[in-house]
C-alpha cells in the first residue's frame, strides 16, 4: 500500500495572534463595550428596581387603606336575641316604616305607653349594634322611659340587615331616623324625644338639623364622625401617621361606599346652638370618642337652652355609662324627660 502524502501548509505569521484574542483566558477577552456605557446600564437597572418597589409599596399601602375603608362601612352585627316582652315585660308590635326619604323599609318594634299617652321616645342605636345594644342595656331604659308614660320605638338602622346598605356616619341613618320620628307623629305623638348612643347620637344631632318635629334629645357616648374622631379610632387599631391616613380614607372611603366625611355636616354640628333641650351624657374614659372632642357640643347645647345639661361622668367608658352608676343615671333621665314634656 502506498503511504498518503500529506501536504503542510505554513501559517501566515499573524493568525496565531488573530485566533488567540479570539479566545477567552488566557487566549483572549470577549468584547464586553465601553465602561461607561456599563456603569449606565446598571443604574438603569437600579432606577427601574427602585421604581418598581415605589410603586408596588403604594399600592400596598392604598389597599390597606381602601380595606379600611371598606370594613368600617361594614361592621358585623349580631342577630336580635330577645324582644321587649322577653326581655323587659312590655307588650310590643312589630312595625315597618319608610325613612323620611322614602328609599328604604325599617323595621322595629312600636312599645305602647301603659296608658294613652303623646309622649314618644324613639331610640338611636350605635354603630355596629342593632335597637337592642345589649351592652348599654337599652331594654332597662325602654322599661324606665315606659314606666314614665312614655311610648317607645326601637329600630334597626338600614345598614344592620341590608347587604345594599352601607354605614355614613349618620349622614343617611338621619333619613332613617326622622322616618322613625315621622312614624312616632302618625301614632299620635305630641312630643317626640330621640334618645341616641355612639353614633346614634351623633345621627340625632344631624336629624335635629334638618326638622323640628325632635322635641328633646338624651345623647349618651355621643360620637360624630368627622376628622378628629375618625383617626383616634384609627389609632386604636393600628399606629398610623395622621397624613396620609386622613387624605387617603376620605378619597377612598365614598370611591368605595358611596358616601364619605364630606357628607356629614360636623362643622355645622360642632358650631350649631341647638335650641331644643338636651341631656348630654358622656364618660371622661370614653376610648371611642374623647370627651374633649365633643365637649364644644355639649357647651352650645347647655348655652342655647336652660333645660339643657351636660353630665360628664368620671372613668365612665363609650356606652358604659348607665353599667357605672344606675341609679343616678336614671335620676337624671327620668328628671329630664319630666322636665321638657311638662
Amino acid at each position: 500500500m502506498e503511504p498518503i502524502a500529506t501536504t503542510t501548509m505554513p501559517l501566515p505569521a499573524n493568525t496565531y495572534e488573530s485566533v488567540s484574542n479570539a479566545l477567552p483566558g488566557t487566549y483572549g477577552s470577549l468584547p464586553l463595550g465601553h465602561p461607561g456605557r456599563r456603569r449606565k446600564s446598571l443604574w438603569a437597572s437600579v432606577a427601574g428596581l427602585a421604581i418598581a418597589v415605589v410603586l408596588l409599596a403604594a399600592v400596598g399601602v392604598v389597599a390597606l387603606y381602601a380595606y379600611i375603608a371598606w370594613a368600617l362601612a361594614r361592621p358585623t352585627v349580631a342577630p336580635l336575641q330577645s324582644d321587649p316582652f322577653q326581655a323587659a315585660g312590655m307588650a310590643y308590635e312589630d312595625i315597618a316604616f319608610l325613612s323620611d326619604n322614602g328609599a328604604h323599609l325599617l323595621d322595629g318594634w312600636y312599645i305602647p305607653a301603659p296608658t294613652p299617652s303623646g309622649k314618644t321616645v324613639v331610640f338611636s342605636h350605635g354603630y355596629g349594634g342593632n335597637r337592642e345594644e345589649i351592652w348599654v342595656p337599652i331594654y332597662e331604659l325602654a322599661r324606665l322611659a315606659h314606666d314614665q308614660g312614655f311610648n317607645a320605638i326601637m329600630f334597626d338602622y338600614g345598614y344592620v340587615y341590608n347587604s345594599d346598605r352601607v354605614v355614613t356616619g349618620g349622614a343617611k341613618e338621619s333619613s332613617d331616623l326622622l322616618g322613625a320620628v315621622r312614624y312616632a307623629r302618625e301614632r299620635g305623638a305630641e312630643e317626640v324625644v330621640v334618645w341616641g348612643f355612639s353614633m346614634g347620637a351623633g345621627t340625632a344631632l344631624q336629624a335635629a338639623l334638618r326638622t323640628d318635629d325632635i322635641d328633646a334629645m338624651i345623647l349618651d357616648s355621643t360620637f360624630v364622625l368627622e376628622p378628629d374622631t375618625l383617626y383616634h379610632n384609627l389609632k386604636q387599631y393600628a399606629d398610623l401617621p395622621r397624613e396620609p391616613s386622613l387624605t387617603l380614607l376620605r378619597w377612598l372611603y365614598p370611591l368605595i361606599n358611596g358616601s364619605g366625611l364630606g357628607d356629614v355636616p360636623y362643622q355645622r354640628i360642632k358650631s350649631t346652638a341647638y335650641d331644643i333641650p338636651a341631656l348630654m351624657i358622656h364618660g371622661t374614659l370614653d376610648e371611642r370618642s374623647p370627651y374633649e372632642i365633643i365637649r364644644d357640643v355639649a357647651l352650645n347645647h347647655t348655652a342655647a337652652n336652660e333645660s339643657s345639661e351636660f353630665w360628664l361622668v368620671t372613668n365612665a367608658t363609650h356606652e358604659l355609662v348607665y353599667r357605672k352608676d344606675k341609679a343616678e343615671y336614671a335620676a337624671r333621665a327620668t328628671a329630664f324627660l319630666d322636665r321638657v314634656t311638662e
